[in-house]
């Protein structure tokens, strides 16, 4: 199963977007520019939620037919490992395998040695096929690559084969995630964890680094926009690399994860695609569910009491909301507005607080963000919740649709 060049990761957390989304990718088809969606749903999700990965299949499936779609479209198994994985297996043909917390441990020293034997031969200078990417390389540093990242590679193996026996080869796309690490990963780290994966003999098609700066949940990039961008510059000269080099997938791209909202960065990374005439994975999920409350705010009436509600118990469960998502949201907890506060405001105060719109004077990262993490609450609405959606259909899918394609398609795959 070979992934296509551009696909979005389009996470709907409650199953009533899909619809909304595909116009989105529709929209993107009349300019002649295929995307393929991605419904993406963690482990942590579903638990939250109390749904199950066939649940997400199902309401793709259900938004296909609606809107006649004829391209391809895929059900990932969004950040899995072998713990999680099994329920998974049936539903879905796309896996991020996560092995982030992986990353450090150590492996075997046999494995170590094993791996630099193996990658010996690049000591001295690696260059790209144009020979505008050089990389250093030396004894000692593929000593740290293997005792940094070897044990994320190796129990990336374990995850895929399990997979693989389960499905048979070459009937789902793999994606590696590692960007939920402390520090970025170097071009020359890079190319070395590609060879890894290939000599373990994973097919990956996606790999999702850490990049520099912060990927905060539903708000712009935090950090140096230059630096991100000779990162993600360099990133795709060594994929173009490790496909040569080692027989990985064609189709190998980057992943950006907690995509949503980067405005600063989806110039450079659309310009970039167009030099390396590379493609590029972007999943935006979560910002969905957003546009969910800001059209049910918009709704006025019970609908807008509901959405202020939900405020109401997340700013009360601020900590428990929050600590799961500690490393990827940047609360000011003093800059959130009391809930008091929140409960006089019309729906076009509240939409204005929670859609990203940095031009708008009322929009508030803090209060997005809180929001972004609370749809524990609105989970525990049970049928109250989502039959405000289905009341409301009409006055949210426009927001869901808007979202992706002017805010992510058209800056990103589009320009």
């Amino acid at each position: 199963m070979k992934l296509e060049k551009y696909s979005m990761g389009i996470g709907d957390r409650f199953g009533h977007q899909g619809a909304a989304q595909l116009q989105a990718f529709e929209l993107a088809r009349a300019q002649q520019v295929d995307i393929t969606p991605v419904w993406n749903k963690s482990n942590r999700e579903h638990t939250t939620i109390g749904t199950k990965p066939e649940n997400a299949r199902q309401a793709a499936e259900s938004a296909v037919r609606q809107r006649k779609w004829t391209g391809p479209w895929l059900v990932d198994a969004d950040h899995i490992g072998l713990k999680t994985v099994a329920g998974f297996i049936a539903p879905c043909d796309f896996f991020t395998l996560d092995v982030a917390d992986f990353i450090g441990e150590a492996a075997d020293p046999d494995a170590i040695a094993e791996f630099v034997a193996v990658f010996s031969r690049y000591v001295g200078t690696v260059a790209s096929p144009d020979g505008k990417m050089k990389l250093e390389v030396t004894l000692p540093f593929l000593q740290e690559v293997a005792c940094r990242y070897l044990k994320a590679v190796q129990e990336a193996g374990k995850i895929y084969r399990f997979i693989e026996e389960a499905k048979g080869r070459g009937k789902f796309v793999t994606e590696v995630s590692m960007d939920e690490s402390l520090q970025p990963q170097t071009p020359a780290e890079l190319f070395f964890i590609l060879g890894a994966l290939a000599h373990e003999g994973v097919p990956v098609q996606t790999l999702a680094p850490k990049f520099s700066g912060r990927f905060n949940k539903g708000v712009d990039y935090v950090g140096d926009v230059a630096q991100f961008t000779r990162e993600f510059d360099a990133d795709l000269s060594v994929l173009a690399m490790a496909v040569a080099e080692f027989g990985l997938p064609a189709s190998l791209k980057l992943s950006v994860h907690s995509g949503s909202d980067k405005f600063s960065l989806y110039r450079p990374i659309h310009q970039l695609l167009r030099k390396h005439q590379a493609g590029v994975h972007l999943k935006t999920a979560g910002t969905t569910w957003l546009e969910e409350v800001a059209g049910l705010a918009l709704a006025g009436g019970d609908a807008l009491k509901l959405a202020a509600g939900i405020y109401e118990k997340a700013y009360g469960r601020f900590d428990e909301l929050c600590a799961p998502y500690a490393t990827v949201i940047e609360i000011h907890k003093s800059d959130l507005p009391a809930p008091q506060v929140v409960a006089g405001w019309t729906g076009q105060d509240f939409a204005a607080a929670l859609r990203h719109d940095p031009a708008n004077k009322l929009f508030n990262p803090n209060f997005r963000q809180l929001l972004h993490v609370g749809y524990k609450v609105a989970a525990e609405c049970g049928t109250v919740y989502t039959q405000a959606l289905e009341a409301h259909a009409d006055r949210i899918a426009p927001l869901v649709t808007d979202n992706l394609w002017n805010k992510h398609i058209q800056p990103v795959f589009v320009g």
